[in-house]
């Protein structure tokens, strides 16, 4: 594992920093060793780029707030909010069929979106923790009679602090697609490069000259050299799947891959 100490010195050497938050900031909802020295080293300079499907930026900052860990909402991205703000540029006033938490429902309708389950337009999978088989019917045939499918992230699992696995987003969106076969969709959240180049406006640096600190290879380090961002792994995290040698429907497995995405099992939230 890297020491911490060695990956700080490394953070000299850039103009601005893209940071995880789970598994690298915070773990369990407690601040992880040197969280703090490393946002100060990076001296305001910095946005943090998550994969969470679940809550805004805006509570992100409430629990960081929470931790005396000051972190405005406008250096927050998250991939389940961006996802509905791509949905709603490029189909301004649709209706969508959501699978996602209270809070980004809410943000849809913010965002001018008409949330439904007849004859909608696309169909958006976040975290959502009351996925059910009618929610699966409905969203395999949405895709099935046209509706675009917009995916937050494709992480398939986390583990809990009790060691058992938690679902992901990625694996509720493997079991639309296990209904549908092989279909076109969109990824919006790491390794895509959505939320990188959403990170490099917040910081306002170019990307050779941007540092991405991370855990976990698949995602951040993945994504970050697609971008030609350099990378700094932090933790233990190891990689725990491959990309499919084919495209085509994916599997319940981890290694589901489909229209050039990746399905992936994450080693942290």
């Amino acid at each position: 594992m890297r020491a911490r100490t060695e990956m700080l010195n490394e953070l000299e050497a850039a103009d601005g920093y893209l940071f995880d938050l789970d598994g690298t900031l915070l773990s369990g909802g407690a601040l992880l060793p040197d969280a703090r020295a490393m946002l100060a080293e990076a001296r305001h300079n910095f946005a943090i780029v998550s994969n969470n499907a679940e809550h805004l930026p805006s509570q992100i900052a409430a629990m960081l707030a929470d931790l005396s860990l000051d972190v405005p909402a406008e250096r927050i991205v998250t991939a389940g909010a961006e996802t509905l703000k791509l949905v709603s540029e490029e189909l301004p006033g649709a209706a969508i069929l959501l699978l996602c938490s209270g809070a980004l429902s809410d943000f849809a309708v913010q965002r001018k979106l008409v949330p439904s389950d007849e004859r909608v337009d696309a169909v958006v999978v976040g975290r959502d923790r009351n996925f059910s088989y009618e929610k699966l019917r409905l969203a395999a045939n949405a895709v099935l009679n046209g509706a675009q499918l917009f995916v937050a992230n494709p992480d398939l699992t986390h583990p809990s602090p009790g060691g058992l696995i938690v679902p992901e987003t990625g694996s509720l969106a493997a079991a639309i697609l296990a209904c549908t076969g092989n279909v076109p969709y969109r990824v919006v959240g790491k390794p895509e490069a959505h939320l990188f180049r959403r990170g490099l406006s917040v910081v306002g640096t170019e990307a050779r000259r941007t540092i991405m600190v991370g855990d976990n290879h698949e995602t951040d380090g993945a994504g970050a050299a697609r971008m030609g961002i350099r990378y700094v792994h932090i933790g233990e995290h190891k990689p725990s799947v491959t990309p499919s040698p084919t495209t085509g429907n994916p599997s319940l497995s981890p290694q589901a891959e489909c229209a050039g995405n990746t399905m992936v099992r994450k080693g942290r939230p």
